[in-house]
């Protein structure tokens, strides 16, 4: 039987994989092994968090994280060149843009070991971020593009790879929502932390930022802040913060006001539960760009480009950018206009598509 090495080394990774995961257990004709790079240590991921995915732990950690961006990619290739060196699988599938999807589809290759990349074909066009770069290079040499959306089609394309390989399959990500939401239901969510805040607010918002552009730098970091004070006067915000994003704003001596409440990181379940009813979501994410479209939650998205553009095109997502007039200009008119719709093939069934593609083509060699 024809095995595929599921490679994720970050929490978001994971809830990208689950899908497929699920969907090899039905489908019954390949073998897999989950792998976990440890590029990201985190405290939450623990034997609950595979069961609320439906998913086995990894069967595989290298523990290969921490240092710059150089030094761990290379670490992660050190001990993944040791693994498939060791027991070669016939295929190694890597999701999204982390560190993790770069080093192992460069060792693979150079393996002669084909790669499949799911949410391939994604471009924000602003190489100054190292996803961008992870992006482009695990194009440049995967053997099957999972693609998300329609721009992801068009830029691959572009890019010249062979429209035979590529395949929009729908997305993985929301399969994953649309699960977690289902399961949602059968879970006490009063027994969440953050319960008795949304209990108390008939109205809110939900903040997240974490991207360096916007948080590393104090004058850029002050902006957004300010905004997001003044929005707070008349509509509450909840903040769950990133441990880099509250040390800056200690650093730079931010001070959000008492309308803004910061919590620590939190649970995917939990924070699913407190956004999904959020009047707004303003994020520099780019995987709650897509969640909220799926769920039809207004979003803001607080940078000057996406490499989502069907969030925008379509669905509930405005791109905001950074300025802090642009961000209460948008806030200004919420309410007002834009109803966005759930993407093409963003069913759920995307896991099933990847799985059912990759077994018909192994098949054949």
């Amino acid at each position: 039987m024809k095995t595929i090495y599921l490679v994720a080394g970050a929490r978001p990774n994971f809830m990208k994989i689950a899908p497929i995961v699920r969907a090899l257990q039905a489908h019954g004709g390949l073998e897999y092994k989950i792998v976990h790079t440890g590029q990201h240590y985190d405290r939450e991921m623990n034997e609950v968090f595979f069961e609320e995915l439906g998913i086995p732990a990894p069967d595989v950690f290298m523990g290969a994280g921490g240092g710059s961006h150089s030094e761990q990619t290379a670490k992660i290739m050190l001990g993944f060149e040791q693994l498939c060196q060791a027991a070669p699988p016939d295929v190694v599938l890597v999701v999204g843009d982390v560190n993790s999807t770069i080093a192992c589809s460069i060792v693979a290759k150079k393996l002669h070991i084909p790669v499949a990349h799911v949410e391939a074909g994604l471009r924000s066009g602003d190489r100054t971020m190292p996803e961008e770069i992870n992006r482009l290079v695990t194009d440049s040499i995967s053997d099957w593009f999972f693609v998300t959306e329609p721009a992801g089609v068009a830029n691959l394309l572009r890019e010249g790879q062979a429209q035979e390989k590529i395949h929009f399959v729908g997305h993985v990500m929301v399969d994953n929502l649309l699960y977690q939401h289902d399961k949602l239901e059968h879970v006490d969510a009063g027994a969440f932390a953050t319960a008795a805040y949304k209990a108390a607010q008939p109205q809110y918002g939900v903040v997240t930022l974490h991207r360096p552009s916007n948080v590393d730098e104090a004058e850029a970091f002050a902006g957004i802040g300010g905004a997001l004070r003044k929005i707070s006067e008349t509509l509450p915000l909840i903040f769950p913060v990133h441990p880099r994003t509250r040390a800056n704003l200690e650093k730079f001596g931010i001070d959000l006001g008492d309308r803004i409440t910061l919590t620590g990181p939190l649970a995917y379940m939990e924070f699913l539960n407190l956004w999904k009813d959020a009047a707004v979501v303003m994020t520099d994410s780019g995987g709650l760009q897509e969640e909220t479209t799926a769920l039809g939650v207004p979003c803001f998205t607080l940078r000057e480009n996406t490499e989502r553009p069907v969030t925008v095109d379509e669905g509930t997502n405005v791109l905001v950018g950074t300025q802090p007039q642009n961000i209460l200009d948008a806030y200004a008119e919420l309410g007002e206009g834009k109803v966005g719709r759930r993407p093409e093939l963003w069913d759920g069934k995307a896991a099933e598509r990847i799985v059912a593609i990759l077994a018909a083509d192994l098949e054949k060699n």
